[in-house]
């Protein structure tokens, strides 16, 4: 993709273009002026969606994280419908795919559909029950379960230096638990549901993968039918858990600042793809993973300020543990994938590829 192409689609091209445009013509300071917006935005966009997340599930008057859940993917899916129309109204300007429903599409899709609905889930109630400042360490398994299910799954092995990195994560989890526990914070729902939202974050990398090629390798029709699937079966979900009740019986249903909050909410989660597209595409995928463990500091700091909790040395060791065990599987895996030897013909084909799949 050309600069003039990319000058055309400014809002959606940008984050899922090739990567290995040139940027001969731009000085150091300018490059790295939009590196560093782009991480700046990425922070933003994730340490917000997670504070609102968690003003939003931690309301005394409305216990419904599942709904709140459910109108998230509503505004995701509105957000496909209202880019689609830009898409068609200025296509020089917004470059979207066309969104025709298909339900043997939407049928294929499906399973992870399943997946992606206890991710989100038990990632909205891990936030409710464990807080912001514990959130880090309660969904830090992810690492770990990816080695298993890649073992167990896929039959792929991990290095001992990778294994070892998962190890010191697990010696964090550990020990923030305990340290929560003596505080007398703990909540071993909280823990529950974050260790099973981790397994879902894996599976749903799986899934994920396997299902690319239904939609033709597009994320963002991938995006959309996932999140219009999640929309219906969360319905029942509602009706069954009874939060229709407490929904219609909370007493701000009305209020608009408590719709433009809801509403926010979604526009952030659906954000979060796009920023997360866009920092890979500046810097690279590993310099992407060392940016969300340093973001995953910062806002476990903003969390304990904000909450003006005291927290123990060995509490702040646990995440240390959690952080760097994170980072430094990163980079093992970083320096492993580059120790692999690429033919320049295969290497051709696969940018190639990467360009026919990424290019919306």
């Amino acid at each position: 993709m050309n600069r003039s192409q990319l000058k055309r689609s400014k809002i959606l091209r940008m984050a899922f273009s090739d990567s290995t445009r040139s940027d001969k013509g731009e000085s150091f300071i300018l490059r790295a002026t939009k590196i560093a917006v782009v991480v700046a935005l990425y922070w933003f966009i994730s340490i917000s969606m997670v504070f609102l997340n968690n003003y939003l599930l931690d309301s005394k008057e409305l216990d419904a994280p599942v709904f709140i859940t459910f109108f998230q993917c509503v505004v995701s899916v509105g957000l496909c419908w209202v880019l689609n129309f830009l898409s068609k109204l200025c296509p020089g300007f917004v470059d979207f795919p066309s969104l025709k429903f298909n339900l043997r599409v939407s049928r294929e899709v499906l399973p992870l559909t399943v997946v992606f609905i206890c991710m989100i889930t038990f990632n909205n109630l891990c936030l409710k029950h464990l807080g912001v400042a514990f959130y880090t360490v309660g969904r830090s398994l992810t690492t770990v379960f990816n080695v298993v299910l890649s073992y167990a799954v896929l039959k792929q092995t991990t290095s001992f230096n990778a294994v070892m990195c998962c190890g010191v994560i697990l010696g964090g989890f550990w020990l923030g638990v305990d340290q929560e526990s003596i505080a007398g914070s703990l909540s071993w729902t909280g823990v529950i549901f974050g260790v099973i939202a981790s397994l879902c974050v894996s599976l749903n990398a799986i899934y994920t993968k396997k299902v690319m090629p239904v939609v033709d390798g597009n994320i963002w029709k991938l995006s959309y039918y996932n999140n219009l699937n999640a929309s219906v079966l969360f319905i029942p979900l509602i009706v069954i858990l009874g939060e229709l009740k407490s929904v219609l019986e909370f007493n701000r249903l009305t209020h608009l600042n408590f719709w433009g909050m809801m509403i926010l909410g979604g526009v952030f989660g659906f954000a979060i793809g796009y920023v997360t597209g866009l920092q890979i595409k500046f810097t690279s995928p590993l310099t992407h993973n060392v940016s969300g463990t340093a973001k995953s500091c910062a806002q476990t700091v903003l969390a304990v300020i904000y909450s003006a909790s005291s927290k123990s040395k060995l509490w702040w060791t646990s995440n240390m543990m959690v952080l760097v065990g994170s980072f430094a599987y990163t980079w093992v895996k970083g320096l492993e994938m580059k120790k692999v030897q690429v033919p320049p013909e295969t290497q051709t084909t696969n940018t190639q590829k990467s360009k026919e799949d990424l290019a919306v």
